[in-house]
């Protein structure tokens, strides 16, 4: 089975993953850890397969996935294989978008976030706005922030794409009402556009998913790749 520790309270998820093992972990279980940051293609494999030299059960700690693709896509695609494995697997991750809750959510016997709330927000907030106004310096630090803060570069990458198509509406639309959004933002969006030039905002929307693929297929490192997309809008 596995369970999901995650969220931008990076020292909440550690602390409940902690409180967990600690109240769970069996006498005589082999506790191993596997950090995304040093992994190395296999390791989940070898780890559903594992078994103890000594006759204990095998726990296993999955440290930050999403600081190394490889190890993200091997993890979320043996998430089935993880649940049915008789070892256990105490995954720890930073905040994650809908889809990747959803992903992980779907097998596993139990999930827990730890939030903070204000200073993330806000940040989220300045880096879609720096990105409305083509402020790059405003964005890069607002990103930089972002990441300090243990936001993986996929949430990042996610929010500037939400700003992304919201101009994107607000120029093939004529109304809030025709874009699906509402008046404020519509608004908004529609006044940044007279910033960007024609074109622009499609191929800055091109140029961000082609990040984002690329980083995942490791033909880029992505956290330097998405600061240098930054510093070009």
């Amino acid at each position: 089975m596995y369970v999901v520790f995650y969220g931008n309270d990076r020292t909440g998820v550690r602390n409940n993953a902690s409180s967990y093992i600690n109240k769970n972990l069996p006498e005589g279980a082999t506790l191993t850890t596997i950090e995304g940051k040093s992994y190395e293609p296999g390791q989940i494999t070898d780890a559903l397969g594992a078994t103890s030299l000594f006759g204990g059960v095998e726990w296993f700690v999955l440290d930050t996935p999403s600081d190394n693709s490889d190890c993200n896509e091997e993890v979320k695609g043996a998430l089935k294989e993880m649940a049915e494995s008789i070892n256990t697997f105490v995954i720890l991750e930073g905040a994650l978008l809908a889809p990747a809750k959803k992903s992980y959510s779907k097998y596993a016997a139990d999930t827990s976030e730890s939030k903070q709330d204000a200073i993330e927000r806000l940040n989220v907030f300045g880096a879609a706005e720096a990105l409305a106004a083509k402020d790059r310096r405003s964005l890069w630090l607002a990103i930089a922030d972002l990441r300090r803060e243990g936001v993986p570069p996929e949430e990042l990458i996610g929010i500037l794409w939400w700003q992304l198509k919201s101009l994107r509406l607000a120029k093939q639309t004529s109304s809030a009402a025709e874009a699906g959004m509402k008046d404020f933002p519509y608004n908004k969006a529609k006044r940044a556009l007279a910033k960007f030039t024609d074109g622009e905002v499609e191929r800055l929307s091109q140029s961000l998913l082609e990040l984002y693929h690329d980083g995942h297929a490791g033909v880029k490192e992505i956290d330097l790749a998405l600061e240098e997309w930054c510093l070009k809008i």
